[in-house]
């Protein structure tokens, strides 16, 4: 019987992301059906798919039902939007922080946790806190507060140093002031508005996001918008001169001149630039010197040296272009240092008028996340000169550091040390290279030289120590097929989160075993937490599935290959326990975009949802993937559209000839680079994809 192929187009990114799923799934059902009742072409493409109307109380289908839909097919549909609303309210763990408590038995922690709000298309915010108990007997037990609470309307939070103070900023709506809220541990203590005149919204996106207290806490760098400037008014007699905040009926602003932003995420925000506040006085200064031409980002305050007090920041050129820097590592970006606006550095007691600015990093071509060691000796940094060199938008990162000089002389000139270097072509289970989306605040464990991170292993993620002195790299969490995320360090213990696709996300105690060894293992305890709580029926249905990763050895065309390109590549199978009278599941292939991105074992509720409906994922990491090392990276390059198909092609035949899928019930859906790969796939291989398959589903989400 011909096949059916249905593509779909671009789904609205602003609808909420249940209705994509319910889109899908309805399709996803239909192809079911279609292959159990072997029903015709026209039947299938005459299905529709249904709008459901929420309410507080679940999902009702419109009294109207389209044409085609029955009563079996309707309560189908109810019952999977029940379903899809216990699975995306499973809460996210974001971040955390420690701190110490006046009892001297442990510490405190402190989450931040989101879930999504579906009604109103957005998430919520809230933090819940526990007690971190150390028992006599060496256990550790997390006691937790009987609510958590929501954080309506706040854009970032930040500790300082000392635990003793939290800043709170809320980003205004319109022309309204940013309010920065600093509170101790009883109460609200200051309240500063922050005028547009003074700057735009702070950023808080982890790109540029950049916020950090000095040492004694009573200043505080971020990274905010440029201020808008005047725009041209006009009225019935023309330009009218003066300010352009009048607010007549009789009047009109123009948009000035064009300006261009960074797109994507960034559409119709300003240029970021830095800032310092004064948390006495709620006084705000700029930094002076920095060259218009330089967004800026990830501001850290330098140990104070002599006479001077530095801030250390990242800076991107926009060369002439700003469009594309998120998931952009290609683009060039550097250190810099400039002087604390607050600070007089002159001996006569006088400021100086233009500050100077020191580009760091002049040898390297991309450096980023910043970070000095505790006792301020060393500037430790991440680079993807990598993806620079080569223009890969991502690729294998390398870790250094400079000496910071004692007497806070800069030197532009100085060393840049390589403490982690790029992998070319990791060994079989050994060290692939670093892949960081991130830094702690504090990555450093009590000897000052030892740095905690989050890395990509593989089709994992794994917790690595990283001794910065002689570049040891050590993985810390366990050697399985879960994904790890370090969440914070106490003092030199370490909270994380793990979990796979069928696992939801379970907070971990990590604390270090002494041994004889000059490495010390580590022992990770199981928290009980409200936040791994989901409802029975979820946790039944993710009780009944099981996933491994596949290693997929690499076909053809690999003579000519460097030996990482020619490494087996791997995909995640996630599958019922058990098949029903033996036969295979329908099986969802599914994409990654980028193409320098990588699907990792963590636990997602969209593909958790349509596994719980018995479908079987394939979710392939084909070469040039971040994660297995340079060489297999930089071998897609030039070959997009063919060696990418191809994999994915050699994956899908690889389950087919294990006896996992059955070749006339698969599908395949894949965002971005994953939708151009879907796309591919059906114009590249046709008879491939049509050999005896009764029905073939492809969804490209862009």
């Amino acid at each position: 019987m011909l096949s059916s192929l249905t593509s779909f187009g671009c789904v609205n990114s602003l609808r909420p992301r249940f209705l994509s799923l319910s889109f899908l799934t309805s399709h996803l059902n239909r192809l079911r059906r279609h292959t159990a009742n072997a029903l015709s072409l026209s039947a299938f493409s005459k299905q529709r798919s249904i709008s459901l109307v929420m309410d507080g109380y679940g999902a009702s289908p419109l009294k109207e039902m389209p044409l085609g839909l029955d009563e079996v097919t309707e309560e189908e549909y109810a019952s999977q939007s029940k379903l899809l609303q216990e699975f995306t309210s499973i809460p996210a763990i974001n971040k955390a922080w420690t701190f110490k408590s006046n009892s001297e038995k442990g510490s405190v922690a402190m989450f931040s946790i989101s879930q999504p709000n579906l009604l109103a298309n957005s998430m919520r915010k809230y933090i819940l806190s526990s007690n971190v108990l150390k028992e006599s007997n060496g256990s550790i037990r997390f006691q937790w507060a009987p609510f958590p609470i929501e954080m309506k309307g706040v854009s970032v939070m930040v500790p300082s140093p000392s635990g003793s103070k939290l800043l709170v900023v809320h980003n205004s709506e319109n022309d309204s002031p940013t309010q920065f809220e600093i509170w101790n541990p009883f109460q609200l203590e200051k309240e500063f508005h922050i005028p547009r005149s003074t700057h735009g919204s702070v950023y808080s996106d982890g790109w540029f996001e950049g916020i950090s207290w000095n040492s004694d806490e009573t200043l505080i760098a971020y990274v905010a918008e440029e201020p808008s400037p005047l725009k041209p008014t006009f009225s019935a007699f023309g330009y009218k001169k003066g300010s352009s905040t009048d607010k007549d009926c009789g009047s009109w602003k123009g948009q000035g001149d064009w300006e261009e932003d960074w797109g994507e995420s960034y559409a119709g925000k300003r240029r970021p630039i830095l800032f310092v506040i004064d948390v006495n006085s709620g006084e705000v200064r700029g930094a002076k010197g920095i060259a218009k031409s330089l967004s800026v980002g990830q501001v850290v305050w330098a140990p104070t040296k002599g006479l001077h007090r530095y801030l250390v920041f990242v800076g991107w050129s926009d060369n002439g272009r700003k469009l594309g820097i998120k998931y952009c590592y290609n683009r060039p970006c550097a250190l810099y240092a400039v002087e604390d606006p607050f600070h007089e550095s002159d001996p006569q007691g006088k400021a100086t008028e233009d500050a100077r600015v020191f580009k760091l990093t002049q040898s390297i071509s991309s450096a980023f996340f910043p970070r000095f060691s505790p006792d301020g000796k060393l500037l430790v940094f991440l680079s993807a000169k990598s993806s620079v060199d080569s223009g890969a938008h991502s690729a294998t990162d390398s870790l250094h550091r400079i000496d910071w000089p004692t007497d806070g002389k800069l030197d532009p000139s100085a060393k840049i040390v390589d403490v982690v270097p790029v992998v070319m072509c990791p060994e079989d289970d050994c060290f692939p290279g670093l892949y960081c989306s991130g830094f702690l605040s504090n990555p450093w464990l009590s000897d000052g030289y030892t740095m905690i991170l989050s890395s990509v292993w593989g089709s994992t993620q794994k917790i690595l120590s990283v001794n910065v002195l002689n570049g040891n790299v050590v993985r810390i969490s366990p050697s399985d097929n879960f994904s790890w995320n370090v969440l914070a360090l106490d003092g030199d213990n370490i909270i994380a989160v793990c979990s796979s696709p069928i696992d939801v996300p379970q907070i971990k105690y990590g604390y270090p075993i002494e041994e004889s060894s000059t490495v010390p293992g580590w022992n990770w305890a199981d928290v009980s937490s409200p936040t791994s709580i989901c409802s029975e029926k979820v946790r039944s249905l993710l009780s009944c599935l099981e996933f491994n990763v596949m290693k997929i050895p690499v076909k053809g065309g690999a003579e000519n290959l460097p030996k990482g390109a020619t490494e087996p590549f791997e995909a995640i199978f996630v599958s019922s326990k058990t098949m029903k009278s033996g036969a295979c599941n329908p099986l969802i292939v599914v994409l990654h975009g980028g193409p320098h991105a990588v699907s990792v074992s963590s636990f997602s509720k969209n593909l958790a949802f349509i596994s719980a409906l018995d479908y079987s994922l394939l979710i392939v990491n084909y070469r040039g993937s971040l994660g297995f090392g340079e060489e297999a990276l930089q071998s897609l390059p030039g070959k997009v559209g063919s060696q990418d198909v191809h994999d994915v092609l050699t994956a899908i035949d690889h389950t087919i000839d294990m006896g996992l899928a059955d070749a006339s019930k698969i599908g395949v859906i894949g965002g971005s680079h994953g939708g151009f790969l879907t796309t591919h796939l059906i114009g590249q291989a046709p008879a491939n994809l049509l050999r005896q398959w009764q029905e073939t589903l492809f969804v490209t989400l862009l």
